[in-house]
């Protein structure tokens, strides 16, 4: 009895040590960007509006995995495969807005794509201009 749970012990550690390696290589995997959407810039000014809007969806489509202010603890970030990441930090708002307008369009892993759920690029506008608002 002991070294069948034993067996079983080890069987679960096992899974779930593969689970969190494959998991962390999926995170920590580039996201490439295609150089046209580096160079994009946004066609909507990041006003009162647009921030109004961009705060809206962000509510509606994306803190239930990247959190109220974007540090990635959502109420679904534990189930998550991908780690949703922290918006607030200066490694993510470095990147190009075009860059972000291609990772919320086109989506990868966990992260799905936002180009049919929302009603066009403005509203991904705005919610790029909402994200802006996270820096520390």
């Amino acid at each position: 009895m002991k070294s069948k749970i034993l067996r079983l012990s080890l069987l679960f550690a096992g899974v779930a040590a593969i689970v969190t390696f494959t998991a962390f290589r999926q995170a920590s995997k580039p996201w490439p960007v295609p150089d046209k959407f580096q160079k994009m810039v946004s066609p909507v000014k990041a006003d009162a509006a647009s921030l109004k809007e961009g705060k809206e969806l962000w509510t509606k489509h994306c803190a239930s995995c990247h959190g109220k202010s974007g540090l990635g603890d959502g109420s679904k970030a534990a189930q998550l495969k991908t780690e949703p990441g922290d918006f607030s930090v200066a490694d993510f708002q470095k990147q190009p807005n075009g860059a972000l307008f291609y990772k919320i369009s086109e989506g990868r892993n966990d992260m799905p794509n936002f180009k049919k759920k929302l009603e066009g690029d403005e509203d991904i506008w705005n919610l790029i201009n909402y994200v802006r608002t996270f820096k520390k």
